[in-house]
């Protein structure tokens, strides 16, 4: 018997930015619990490949993994992907048990990691009732995925910001840019945009040059390896791997 294996599950990018901060993450995942093994794999353009971690860790002996993916909200890679990457290889490695946790999101870790982010930019708390935010995702045709970024611009309105609006990098308008300029024109002082994005790439580069090109005041940065990101990481790790009807305080 084994302790289970935390196998990170990131998308891959060809930008050779988000491998490394997914990689950063992971190790500050390690850090905060020594002792658990903890694993990367990429659905596309990065190695290794889902199938070839969790191969390499049932020759190694691993009996229990718990698939996180790293992932904001449940759309389609959530939804299809991973689940049907996760069949394959428990059909080729029947003694290795896998169990898929949750998305990240929603969570008031990822809000903190959002508050992080534009304190380091430079928002200070007396800025919120002269700033607009504009809450920037990569974007998704799923209903569910829309609907939990419109609620937590809904709930990070009543933090203090003067408002809040959701912005896409894809699939949906409005873009960033439209955002930045409706807040303008609706004579909002100060404009904030934050990345509501794990790792840089070309929908986060996307993002902020929406933000440059319609004068935004604060181009916060991606939620990357901050330790709000690597607790929420944990937490959806010891929730796979509690049994149904049980709870973490049991």
């Amino acid at each position: 018997m084994t302790h289970p294996t935390l196998l990170v599950i990131a998308h891959g990018s060809r930008d050779p930015r988000h491998a490394a901060t997914v990689h950063a993450l992971t190790e500050r995942v390690r850090a905060e619990r020594p002792g658990l093994r903890v694993e990367t794999a990429f659905l596309e353009f990065n190695a290794p490949s889902v199938p070839r971690v969790l191969e390499r860790l049932a020759a190694q002996g691993a009996d229990e993994v718990v698939a996180l993916p790293l992932l904001l909200t449940r759309a389609f890679h959530a939804k299809t992907d991973i689940p049907s990457v996760l069949r394959e290889a428990r059909a080729r490695l029947p003694r290795l048990r896998v169990r898929q946790a949750e998305v990240l999101g929603p969570s008031p870790l990822l809000n903190a990691t959002l508050e992080r982010r534009l304190r380091e930019a430079g928002v200070r708390p007396g800025d919120l009732p002269r700033t607009g935010l504009v809450l920037a995702s990569a974007g998704s045709s799923d209903p569910e995925a829309i609907a939990v970024i419109a609620e937590i611009a809904r709930e990070l309105r009543h933090t203090g910001w003067c408002a809040v609006r959701p912005a896409f990098a894809s699939a949906l308008l409005p873009r960033t840019e439209d955002v930045v300029r409706e807040l303008r024109a609706e004579g909002v002082e100060r404009v904030a945009v934050t990345p509501y994005v794990i790792a840089p790439g070309r929908l986060p580069d996307r993002i902020a040059a929406g933000a440059e090109a319609a004068g935004a005041d604060v181009l916060a940065d991606v939620l990357g390896p901050a330790p709000e990101l690597a607790q929420l990481l944990l937490n959806r790790f010891d929730e796979a791997r509690v049994p149904v009807g049980a709870s973490l305080s049991a």
